[in-house]
């Protein structure tokens, strides 16, 4: 066996910090953003004491970024795929935002995270990827679909080097110093904005279907469009942003607060700036310009609700869910992990394996699971709040086909069921609970 430096959960947090440290120097309205998260987690934290780090440690939310791309064609998708497999991250979710109500946009997307507990407790990095659906006749005619995607196969995202050192971290579980460092500059390298000269009409023609496409099939490279981090209280970051003058978006994105347990994923950011960039006229001429594109997005988690839950979630929003983690939990809307309490003896009884009544005589405690995913309706949201104008489809036309097993065959990589893993985890928490209480017959939430 190789002996590695620095292995594959140590790749992603210093990827991680790069990256942000990057977007930092390109978007400073970034930093406030970081620096406004920072305080208002730290009064959250003096405040409330154990109980705001009731949906992680104050250490995990103070790194945990989100960060998102956008690439062009199934290649792309699938180098992306052995990319972020060399950090330990998984495709998980399918999301399809050309169906996002008045926010569509012309991409679907799956998330690359960790997947096991211990993992995301190191570090929770997350990327939410989209690609380009270029067959679908809702956005794209024929003929824009070809001259697109010609466009996109003249280009290379990713230098052979940093796929070959990603396949290398991957079947080995890391890398030795010097390799890490190197697949370290040319990953940050991938992300960074481009100075490239952009074609101006080329441009503008795919702006008019969505400032999403330009932003993919309009330029030559790709690049980190946000990087997203955690808060405590997004409502009083969104005040506080707004203090420093910096402009927000209209509104929260997700679930409205309410005097509930906290659930799913609450989204808001400031509005994408004018970046400068350089443009090529049609006459082969180059000048400044600028272009609104990137913005700086924060997020607030709660807890992950089963697909009961998110249905009922869906039909009513939050008004309609139980007000306490038990109700959540007993009812299967919300997923809980439980924990063992033997000595916590109410009477002489001995427990059983029913959960409500292991939870109400105290053998057990539940502890909320993080949604660590993402909601298309928001997701789309924000980037409709943040285009240059309105997509531009046709609603007449069929749109293309895409499923998880689309991404799956792009990526030649398994895309993981978000429920199936919040459930798997909890189930596998009640076993070891019912084994530590030396009970014999199953339970399930």
């Amino acid at each position: 066996m190789r002996v590695l430096d620095i292995g594959a959960t140590e790749l992603r947090a210093a990827f991680a910090r790069r990256l942000s440290t990057m977007y930092a120097g390109e978007v400073p309205a970034y930093r406030t953003l970081v620096e406004v998260a920072a305080e208002v987690n730290q009064e959250v934290l003096a405040a409330d004491g154990p109980a705001a780090e009731r949906l992680g440690s104050i250490a995990r939310v103070t790194e945990e970024r989100h960060g998102a791309i956008r690439v062009g064609t199934r290649d792309e998708l699938r180098q992306v795929g052995d990319l972020f497999a060399a950090m330990g991250m998984s495709p998980v979710g399918f999301y399809d935002l050309r169906d996002a109500g008045p926010a569509a946009v012309p991409v679907v997307s799956t998330a690359f995270r960790p997947v096991e507990p211990a993992e995301l407790a190191a570090n929770p990095f997350r990327v939410f990827v989209s690609v380009l659906a270029t067959d679908d006749r809702r956005f794209f005619p024929a003929e824009l679909q070809d001259e697109v995607e010609r466009f996109l196969a003249r280009r290379t995202l990713f230098p052979p080097e940093l796929i070959k050192l990603a396949g290398r971290a991957e079947a080995d579980g890391g890398l030795g110093g010097a390799d890490a460092a190197r697949f370290l500059d040319l990953a940050t390298a991938a992300f960074a904005l481009s100075p490239e000269p952009i074609d101006r009409d080329w441009y503008d023609r795919l702006e008019r279907v969505s400032s999403v496409a330009a932003d993919i099939g309009g330029v030559g490279s790709t690049h980190i469009n946000h990087l997203t981090p955690r808060v405590l209280d997004i409502d009083e970051l969104y005040a506080r942003m707004q203090r420093r003058g910096i402009e927000m978006i209209d509104e929260i994105q997700g679930p409205p607060r309410n005097d509930g347990p906290a659930v799913l994923l609450r989204q808001t950011s400031f509005r994408a700036l004018a970046e400068p960039r350089t443009l090529r006229a049609t006459d082969g001429t180059v000048e400044q310009g600028s272009l609104r594109v990137r913005f700086g997005e924060v997020e607030s988690r709660g807890v992950a609700l089963t697909p009961a839950g998110r249905d009922r979630y869906d039909a009513t929003g939050v008004e309609d869910l139980p007000r306490t983690e038990r109700d959540l939990a007993l009812a299967d809307l919300a997923y809980y992990t439980v924990r063992a309490v033997p000595d916590r003896r109410r009477d002489d009884r001995a427990p059983d394996g029913d959960l409500t009544t292991l939870v109400d005589d105290g053998w057990v405690e539940l502890e909320p699971i993080v949604y660590e995913d993402f909601l298309p309706r928001s997701a789309a949201g924000i980037f409709r709040s943040n285009l240059a104008g309105d997509t531009e489809s046709d609603r007449s036309q069929d749109g293309s086909h895409r499923d998880s097993a689309w991404i799956e065959a792009a990526l030649d990589r398994p895309v993981h069921d978000l429920f199936g893993l919040y459930a798997g985890q909890r189930d596998a928490s009640v076993g070891r609970a019912l084994r530590t209480l030396g009970v014999v017959t199953g339970a399930s939430t």
